[in-house]
């Protein structure tokens, strides 16, 4: 038979303060989440959200910062069209063909860095093959394309040299060119904001939690930079409806910005911490100084105006990146993946409770 002894009473002690010792290190775990959370104290540890291999739960998108690009000159290009259109409805000449040669110039500057992107420019065309309602990149396709047309008719009227203006083809460029350029104003808002649309439509976290807000966002500064690239380019006695349009989208800017980043959860972080915090509080601050400025002094002062339609610009650029990079970023940590979609089930389960309980 074997016999079974007890262990030294050293070894004992020793058994005996380890357990101890964790016992201790899980109660003050427990004491620690109850602390933070409330509820039962639980001797659970945290869980370490890990992927397999260490790699991300969601591919990174293989975009480059040429789609941010893409991002901020089709807004622009929005807005000043809509600033060429009143500025034509107004008689303000300089006005009007400063801001439809920029969204001309922007449009033009978009298209590139977008086909630059994609690596191939038959793919734009065949976006055009089919309308799918159903898809943002079907219909910003199309919304594109209604849009350029009526801008580059307006942009080309305004090159035509004064000695030409009275020949024929002149002159039926420019009885053509206004109806074309006024009837672009109407996609305008869809060029504006079918790219939020976009972004927004996709898995990457940071931007599929801000549908509801982000086409505001960048609505606002579509009009902001188009504004401040009015008072930029054109006398300050012809600047009224560009200062009035850049004060109002800046403005709501930075409301729908605010909102934004207070609706949001854990996602929150990467537009508030990091490089991407950095470039979104320079855009917020340049946009605030491009709204007092447009204010309080591009009424009266051509360099305050300057100063300010530059402030907005940097800033509309900015918020386009800021965004761009955030949803880059939000695909390489997995609690960003993994924490919103629990919070989703759960909170379909308890609507599931609520409903069969009051069946």
């Amino acid at each position: 038979m074997t016999r079974h002894t007890d262990p030294p009473p050293a070894e004992r002690r020793s058994d005996a303060g380890g357990s101890a010792d964790r016992e201790a290190q899980l109660f003050q775990g427990s004491r620690r989440r109850k602390r933070r959370g409330g509820g039962e104290p639980t001797v659970v540890p945290e869980a370490e959200f890990r992927s397999y291999y260490g790699r991300p739960v969601l591919k990174t998108p293989v975009w480059e910062w040429k789609i941010a690009a893409y991002l901020f000159c089709g807004g622009l290009a929005a807005g000043a069209s809509v600033v060429a259109a009143g500025a034509d409805l107004t008689g303000r000449p300089n006005l009007r063909r400063a801001s439809w040669l920029g969204s001309f110039g922007a449009l033009l500057a978009s298209l590139w860095f977008l086909v630059s992107d994609l690596g191939r420019p038959d793919r734009f065309h065949h976006m055009l093959r089919v309308l799918k309602p159903t898809s943002p990149m079907s219909v910003g396709t199309w919304i594109l394309s209604a849009f350029g047309p009526g801008v580059g008719a307006a942009a080309a009227a305004e090159l035509v040299p004064a000695r030409w203006r009275r020949t024929w083809p002149a002159r039926l460029l420019a009885r053509l060119a206004r109806p074309a350029g006024l009837s672009s104003v109407v996609t305008a808002p869809g060029v504006a904001s079918y790219t939020a649309v976009l972004l927004s439509h996709t898995a990457v976290p940071a931007w599929s939690e801000v549908r509801e807000e982000l086409p505001f966002v960048f609505v606002g500064s579509a009009a902001a930079s188009g504004g401040g690239f009015g008072m930029l380019c054109a006398p300050v006695e012809e600047t009224g409806p560009a200062r009035t349009f850049a004060a109002v989208g800046a403005a709501g800017e930075l409301v729908a910005s605010r909102v934004m980043e207070h609706r949001l959860g854990l996602v929150g972080e990467v537009y508030r911490e990091g490089h991407v915090g950095r470039l979104r509080r320079a855009s917020e601050l340049l946009t605030a100084a491009g709204l007092a400025g447009t204010v309080l002094v591009a009424g009266r002062s051509r360099a305050g105006a300057a100063a300010s339609g530059l402030a907005l610009l940097a800033g509309s650029a900015l918020q386009r990146f800021g965004v761009f990079e955030a949803g880059v970023a939000s695909t390489k940590d997995p609690r960003y993946v993994v924490v919103p979609q629990r919070e989703r089930l759960e909170a379909r389960a308890r609507a599931g409770e609520t409903v069969r309980a009051e069946a």
